[in-house]
């Protein structure tokens, strides 16, 4: 696994950017600001479409981003049968410091059929937050 994880700034609304490379990876989703239903919608699917097999959400309302990528990874396989290898793992970390949930993704977020070589930080908030948050990965 890599020492340092990736870090995409996603403004609320914004178009999410290629992670063309860096797959299969865990994510940490930190959300810092509201967003519609439909953005998250389109969020979750570029992550389940991006190479994402480990998505860890902290932050606003962070429990319905679990049920939306395990929706979007559904809808991946036409409601079906998913392919241990293509599994998306979710969790959610509602009421624990942003510190705890660092830790967790880079001590516990393990998928059980592949190895996830890359952490990426998925920050949405309106203003990068890049140096702060790699920072705090890094001393978790």
């Amino acid at each position: 696994m890599s020492d340092t994880p990736k870090y995409v700034h996603l403004a609320p609304g914004t178009t999410p950017p290629s992670l063309d490379g860096i797959k299969p990876f865990r994510a940490v989703v930190i959300i810092d600001a509201p967003v519609t239903q439909e953005w998250q919608s389109l969020v979750s699917d570029w992550l389940v479409h991006s190479g994402c097999l480990y998505m860890m959400a902290w932050g606003r309302d962070c429990s319905s981003w679990d049920d939306s990528v395990d929706l979007a990874n559904l809808q991946n396989f036409d409601y079906g049968e998913i392919p241990d290898d293509d599994f998306v793992m979710t969790t959610w970390h509602s009421d624990e410091p942003l510190s705890e949930t660092f830790w967790f993704s880079k001590n516990t977020a393990f998928h059980p059929t592949i190895e996830l070589e890359q952490s990426v930080l998925v920050h949405i908030a309106k203003t990068a937050s890049a140096d702060q948050l790699l920072q705090a990965y890094d001393e978790a």
